[in-house]
């Protein structure tokens, strides 16, 4: 016989839910790459809006009789953004889609704990794939209306909302906290790599026919919007009634199928049994007893299903904000990304205007720092994980990036060689506390134990954390707008006292992570099966100081 291939050995080595969990995993990293894909292009299409006017003003007040018709719609900017108030008109356009992204995100969280994820997920999806495309069509059918493009972007901000709440609910539901900091860094990154995707899909077309740099995302969301619908495991308890399927006992001809609704041990739950001749036998049992008349004995070995009698109820508002450092973690949110955001929507235009390079090219360099966020998200998961303190961690990244912020304000000073290595640095530390709170501390947050195992509070407790972040996200491009217009050191001024504002609402959580000796250590070992995500092996470990 041929030995096996280490390959097909080390796949082997995994068990059923594991597989679950990874694909699980891979499923919602994929799913939210294409929310940020379809967020993108409007960053690249900036620069294509409104190309360079200024210096073809000058060179036309220059030699007016010699360049009459230099100066045109066609050659120049896509109406309404080739007047001088452009950039605010840009930014109005950011604005309405970022405020929408934050009013909606507040009920998203609600609404998200009562309705079925996956449906809620796909109708998300779909309907984002569609607004997205309704942008590009201004392009193909020469659309110059600003109020179809602020309708399209309010639209597709409120049915954006449905993806983060959605996504964090249903990885947390799979993952304990053993290592959250980790396993959410390393997923986290999907938001960088959306990023990074739609800068260069937008990029291929931004020159040529900017409508497709839109339309292509927009496609690539509804697409994955229907897998959603086909493949996404909401919950690994979802999976019981297809195991039970797949796998039924054995009944012989003298076995009848039936239901006992009367529970065991007053606990109430519906549990299959057979009926074998007058006897009814429980299939929870049913391997406990012998099947045959030898004489063998099998000692019976009670197995204690805990449920409780009712389902929790969702969480209210009110409740999830009472939760110790939801509202510390969220106000800082407010700030890391309302720096976060302003890079995202500016960053390829800044470029353009100090680096003097194309739509393309400054598309092309910007995807450096989110490349950067990557790394960034999962090394502040890893410290945080080692150490057991989110809050410092955070406070560290924000501190270090202050300077960095300053440094990039002269970026027109610098060759290319130090303007990547910033733009690195940079995003790894903008994006590392950003992306650590709204997963891993969402998460944790989520799942406290002042909520006594209630899971049902992840969805809002996440929306509040995030929705309070996109407040920050719509105030930050919308400044960005109006200041850049007194000059881009402004801008970063501005980046710069929202970074110290976010260090100084995390102070009294990491004084107390500092001061606090008590971490929570890993439940011991018990003989009563609980029914819930344990049952399918998910880890349930605390770690962390709490809040």
């Amino acid at each position: 016989m041929a030995p096996v291939p280490p390959g097909i050995r080390f796949l082997a080595s995994f068990n059923r839910d594991q597989w679950y969990r990874a694909f699980t995993f891979s499923l919602t990293f994929l799913l939210y790459t294409s929310f940020h894909l379809s967020r993108k292009p409007i960053s690249i299409v900036k620069s294509e809006l409104h190309k360079n006017c200024s210096a073809l003003n000058e060179l036309s007040t220059a030699s007016s009789s010699q360049l009459p018709n230099l100066h045109t719609a066609a050659e120049c900017s896509w109406k309404p953004f080739d007047k001088s108030n452009y950039k605010q008109l840009l930014g109005a356009m950011d604005y309405s889609f970022l405020c929408a992204y934050a009013v909606g995100m507040f009920l998203s969280g609600i609404i998200g704990e009562r309705l079925p994820i996956r449906l809620y997920l796909t109708f998300g999806m779909l309907m984002s794939g569609l607004f997205t495309c309704l942008f590009g069509l201004g392009y193909i059918y020469s659309i110059h209306s600003l109020g179809f493009y602020i309708f399209v972007q309010v639209a597709n901000g409120l049915v954006q909302t449905t993806g983060w709440p959605s996504v964090v609910t249903c990885i947390g539901n799979w993952f304990g906290k053993g290592r959250r900091g980790l396993i959410m860094g390393i997923w986290n990154s999907h938001t960088s790599v959306g990023n990074i995707l739609g800068s260069l899909i937008a990029g291929y077309w931004v020159s040529s026919n900017w409508g497709l740099s839109f339309i292509v995302p927009g496609l690539i969301i509804a697409a994955m919007g229907i897998i959603c619908f086909l493949f996404l495991i909401e919950h690994p308890n979802d999976l019981r009634s297809i195991h039970a399927v797949q796998n039924p006992a054995p009944c012989s001809n003298n076995q009848k199928l039936t239901k006992n609704w009367n529970g065991t041990n007053g606990h109430k739950q519906l549990y299959h049994s057979y009926k074998q001749g007058d006897k009814y036998q429980n299939w929870d049992t049913e391997l406990l007893l012998p099947q045959d008349n030898s004489s063998v004995s099998v000692p019976v070995q009670q197995v204690v299903v805990v449920k409780s009698e009712s389902e929790p109820s969702a969480i209210s508002f009110m409740g999830a904000l009472r939760i110790p450092g939801v509202i510390e973690f969220s106000l800082c949110l407010l700030f890391a990304k309302l720096v976060s955001y302003t890079f995202l929507f500016w960053l390829p235009l800044y470029i353009t205007k100090t680096a003097h390079l194309d739509a393309k090219k400054a598309g092309d360099l910007s995807t450096l720092f989110d490349v950067g966020g990557i790394v960034g998200g999962i090394l502040a998961g890893v410290i945080s994980d080692k150490l057991g303190k989110r809050a410092t961690t955070c406070a560290v990244m924000l501190l270090l990036a202050a300077p960095i912020l300053y440094g990039f304000s002269m970026i027109s000073e610098f060759g290319l060689g130090p303007t990547i290595g910033m733009l690195l640095v940079c995003g790894g530390l903008v994006n590392g506390p950003y992306a650590l709170i709204t997963t891993a501390v969402a998460a944790d947050l989520g799942t406290h134990k002042s909520l006594k195992g209630n899971a049902r509070a992840l969805s809002t407790v996440t929306a509040i954390i995030d929705g309070t972040g996109s407040v920050g996200a719509a105030i930050g491009p919308l400044l960005a707008g109006v200041l850049s217009s007194q000059g881009w050191d402004q801008v970063f001024y501005m980046l710069m006292a929202a970074d110290f504002l976010a260090l100084l609402l995390l102070l009294r959580l990491v004084t107390k992570e500092l001061t606090s000796g008590n971490v929570v250590k890993p439940r011991s070992g018990s003989t009563t099966v609980e029914d819930g995500p344990t049952a399918l092996g998910v880890f349930q470990f605390g770690h962390g100081t709490e809040w």
